[in-house]
């Protein structure tokens, strides 16, 4: 006859078995109360954290989470987007989609001053490519790229909803319609490293 196996073996792990399945169930059911810390120990994560909670830690509220945290750094730097995947579990391929999507999100230090070129349709037939050029030309700065010395951030617009006036920039929140190349570097004037003109 073949000896059964120990009781206290079966005993053991089914009481194992059981308590695994118990905290599994327990993780499962239970909603997020606590993110996971920052090891920098930087005091604007755990604001941030304090935000992510005020909101339950949902995945739904990542546009309100994303503002916060840019509110709070700046900049949406790729640490700071993976801690905010982290803490919402969401995959950090969604976080970057978000954050590159929506104009008013920035993954750079903006500079002292921001030019906002349109590129809507309207915008572009009039002339937006040559807006850019004349800023790039300048201040040799690309769209979504701020100047070394920090003083010009350039970015694109998909529509300013301003088709009235095309092609159309917005300039430290100003909007400016009917823009030439000539225009805009006026408004730019002292920005870029060199001047707009290209001389010292």
């Amino acid at each position: 006859m073949t000896p059964s196996p120990p009781v206290a073996s079966q005993s053991g792990a089914a009481t194992k078995a059981g308590a695994a399945s118990k905290t599994g169930a327990s993780k499962a059911g239970a909603a997020p109360t606590a993110a996971a810390s920052h090891p920098s120990g930087d005091k604007r994560f755990k604001l941030l954290e304090v935000a992510m909670k005020r909101h339950q830690f949902r995945q739904d509220a990542l546009i309100e989470v994303l503002h916060t945290a840019q509110e709070l750094f700046g900049y949406l730097e790729p640490d700071l987007l993976y801690f905010i995947g982290r803490n919402l579990k969401l995959p950090p391929s969604r976080v970057y989609g978000v954050a590159t999507f929506y104009q008013f999100f920035t993954l750079k230090p903006k500079g002292r001053h921001t030019c906002v070129v349109c590129t809507g349709t309207a915008c572009y037939v009039k002339g937006a490519d040559a807006l850019l050029a004349a800023v790039r030309d300048a201040a040799h700065v690309g769209p979504g790229e701020t100047t070394e010395d920090g003083e010009l951030s350039l970015v694109t617009a998909r529509c300013l909803g301003a088709c009235g006036i095309a092609p159309a920039v917005v300039v430290d929140g100003a909007v400016l319609g009917h823009q030439t190349p000539e225009d805009l570097l006026r408004q730019m004037e002292g920005w870029a490293p060199r001047g707009p003109s290209g001389t010292a």
